[in-house]
């Protein structure tokens, strides 16, 4: 959530940053409304200060033998008008609330205005891989090396999900211990989180309510929104709330960590021929890697977590790029991200693998997470940031088709090996 204080000292600023995400907005009438609910609470707590003052006069003007019908009268009319204006002010602070709730972040200084078009390829490593025969999609591959059973998973979910099946499930999991096991390296705390989350933490982390019909609802009519749960689209919905309404210490900062978890996504709309396969569906892995940093060290986590990202697909040995997002192509709740993109030789495109961002203080705000500094007397808002680290729908198709042999094989890369006992590469039985 933005800053209140600064759109009422800034408004102009605001209007044109989130022209540049795309939001064109007119603070004005919010503005109005915001004089409206300061000018209402400056009258109530007159009203009040003036209410608590005679009470406390009444028993002395009784134990006087003064008549007091009159006063009691007149706080009966004072209490009435405090009902009123109360009942005003919690429908105007609902109205701001959600007026707020529905912004976007804004981009960083450095983050160019416009779309996709204006994304900037920052770095690349490999070459796009060539071969002397005729390749084959990796849907065709998994499927002739008995790796993934597309016809079986759909049988048991449906259009959009699949089973892992043999050597298929042995890489999978290869995958995901080579992942853990350098987040694990370089100091970060794992975490196991439940994967059915509440309601409130889809607004923290800033997907609710624009995407709250995105994610898969456990519905229960009594909830204001008719569900009071739901299936973790990615880990970072759940790490963005460790911290709700808390304020911790400046010295537990940074505090680094990840998680494993399948992710739920309904992934609405039809799938581009292209897509077919594992590069989209309902169901997926994904080690997700999350900090939590004081203001000032927000932008050099991001360039770690960048780093990080990046070296996890250059230790498979994968062609791809890293990506610098224009504002447009930033999700709502970050002010800056770059995607790591990885080749998929068939499609003749790059897909992101991760996508690694910094939210600033827009997420801290809404989940209202401070850290105190050590002075122990003024406190903050954290700054938060995640990436990807990686989600393996995407890379396993890149390692299918990049590392394809002429006769049907595929190699394993070589960090993955020892994961599956040495194996090199993976053949039709």
């Amino acid at each position: 959530m933005l800053d209140i204080n600064d759109i009422r000292r800034r408004p102009e600023f605001y209007v044109d940053k989130l022209a540049q995400k795309g939001t064109i907005v007119d603070l004005s009438a919010f503005l109005e409304k915001d004089k409206q609910r300061r000018d209402i609470i400056v009258e109530v707590e007159a009203l009040k200060a003036r209410r608590n003052k005679v009470s406390a006069q009444v028993p002395i003007f009784k134990k006087q033998g003064q008549d007091v019908s009159e006063i009691l009268a007149e706080m009966k009319t004072v209490g009435d008008q405090i009902k009123v204006l109360d009942e005003q002010l919690s429908l105007i602070d609902r109205d701001q609330f959600d007026f707020l709730a529905g912004l976007p972040n804004i981009p960083a200084d450095d983050v160019v205005p416009g779309g996709k078009e204006n994304n900037q390829v920052v770095s690349v490593f490999g070459e796009k891989p060539t071969f002397d025969f005729m390749p084959m999609h990796h849907v065709d591959l998994v499927e002739k090396l008995e790796m993934i059973d597309y016809t079986r998973g759909a049988k048991l979910s449906g259009n959009g999900y699949w089973m892992y099946r043999k050597d298929g499930a042995r890489l999978e999991w290869a995958l995901l211990n080579y992942f853990i096991d350098s987040h694990l390296a370089d100091g970060y705390e794992f975490i196991l989180p439940p994967h059915m989350l509440g309601a409130v933490c889809g607004y923290a982390a800033g997907q609710f309510p624009k995407f709250k019909d995105e994610v898969y609802q456990v519905k229960n009519d009594e909830a204001e929104d008719g569900f009071s749960h739901f299936m973790l689209p990615t880990a970072e919905t759940a790490l963005v709330n460790l911290y709700r309404d808390e304020i911790i210490e400046e010295s537990l900062l940074p505090h680094k960590m990840f998680a494993y978890t399948p992710c739920y996504r309904k992934e609405a709309g039809s799938y581009r021929a292209e897509e077919r396969g594992m590069i989209r569906g309902h169901q997926f892995n994904k080690i997700e890697m999350f900090q939590y940093t004081r203001p000032e060290d927000s932008d050099a986590a991001l360039e770690e977590l960048v780093r990080k990202a990046s070296d996890l697909v250059k230790g498979l040995g994968l062609h791809h790029r890293v990506t610098k997002l224009a504002a447009q192509d930033c999700s709502a709740s970050m002010m800056k991200t770059y995607d790591i993109e990885i080749w998929i030789p068939s499609m003749n495109d790059y897909k992101e693998v991760s996508s690694a961002s910094n939210a600033g203080a827009y997420q801290a705000r809404r989940a209202n997470m401070k850290f105190r500094r050590k002075d122990g007397k003024s406190t903050e808002f954290m700054h938060t940031l995640n990436a990807s680290g990686l989600a393996t729908s995407r890379v396993m198709p890149a390692i299918v088709e990049q590392y394809q042999q002429a006769d049907g094989s595929v190699l394993i890369p070589e960090v993955l090996r020892k994961y599956m006992g040495g194996q090199e590469r993976i053949a039709a039985m």
